[in-house]
């Protein structure tokens, strides 16, 4: 009766042994792709697969294009705003004075009637 690992002699994470198990390799073709910051990147596709226009860069994440002498720009991002930027861009300080005054109206009320 044999007991033990069931695997033993394979590695961890191995595949089939040769190319007749897995199949054959599509035909593939290399294209290379140049960031805003000089960074060649050169995935290959499969030479029926549609290439895309842009591919991220894999070293500064920038986009990236086929055109070495003209790459995209990058991303613009907005920047973080507080909840107080969201509110200015809602009321104006003439609003904010009005609602203020009336705040401290209620609460001088209330002080007096304690």
């Amino acid at each position: 009766m044999a007991t033990g690992n069931a695997i033993r002699g394979t590695r961890v994470g191995s595949g089939p042994m040769g190319e007749s198990e897995r199949g054959e390799s599509a035909a593939r073709t290399v294209v290379s792709f140049w960031c805003s910051n000089g960074h060649e990147t050169r995935p290959s596709f499969a030479m029926d697969a549609e290439i895309p226009t842009t591919w991220d860069c894999p070293r500064c994440g920038l986009p990236a294009n086929t055109d070495e002498k003209n790459p995209p720009p990058a991303k613009r991002t907005e920047p973080y705003k507080t909840h107080l930027a969201y509110v200015k861009e809602r009321r104006s300080d003439a609003d904010g004075e009005a609602l203020l005054d009336e705040a401290l109206a209620k609460l001088r009320a209330k002080r007096g009637e304690s």
